[in-house]
């Protein structure tokens, strides 16, 4: 059995906010290899055709109350984004700069860009609130906005998103155990008995 696991995620997705705070637990009781895989789940929706469950209305309104039922099932806050579509590109391309250049810092940024949109409910559509969360979280505010910016991070986030499409993923959280792929974070028990 693989040890190792494949997360896939974009910090705009509510069940990867979820599923972010759950992995570790998994990650140890399991003893797997966690490989985060930052993508940009805007360009997964247009590869494949897929579009957030968000914006079916009857889904909307089941999928809020579903994900409140797991929030409190995991024993972690969460509020659905007032400012829900959050458009991510920048804040991918800086999850996956670091991860590219600084990997230690990946885990702190995303848990306070998702602690910012799922919790606090701050507008990280906006950049000068972008630069507060950064700046509160303990970053250079301007270092990661430029980070966002850079062309070759720009590049791997379009490969990261498209290798993530080859390899079958149309939404987030994705995750893969070996060639055995879960989607959605009310999979983590599949996931977690396939690490076992």
């Amino acid at each position: 059995m693989s040890k190792s696991l494949d997360f896939y995620f974009d910090v705009g997705s509510p069940a990867a906010y979820l599923a972010w705070t759950q992995v570790p637990r998994i990650a140890a009781e399991t003893g797997a290899t966690v490989h985060e895989r930052p993508i940009l789940l805007g360009g997964v929706f247009q590869a494949t055709g897929n579009r957030s469950p968000m914006e079916v209305a009857a889904k909307s309104r089941w999928l809020h109350e579903d994900l409140n039922r797991f929030a409190a099932r995991y024993g972690v806050p969460f509020r659905l984004s007032p400012h829900f579509p959050i458009n991510t590109l920048a804040l991918m391309r800086i999850a996956l700069g670091l991860q590219m250049r600084e990997p230690a810092k990946l885990r702190p940024y995303v848990d306070a860009v998702m602690h910012a949109i799922w919790v606090d409910g701050r507008n990280m559509n906006d950049p000068a609130e972008v630069a507060s969360v950064l700046q509160q979280a303990g970053f250079d505010p301007q270092a990661l906005l430029a980070l966002a910016q850079d062309p070759e991070v720009k590049e791997r986030l379009k490969a990261a998103t498209q290798e993530a499409v080859a390899r079958g993923v149309f939404g987030a959280p994705t995750f893969f155990v070996g060639d055995q792929m879960f989607w959605g974070q009310d999979r983590l028990d599949f996931v977690k008995e396939s690490l076992q």
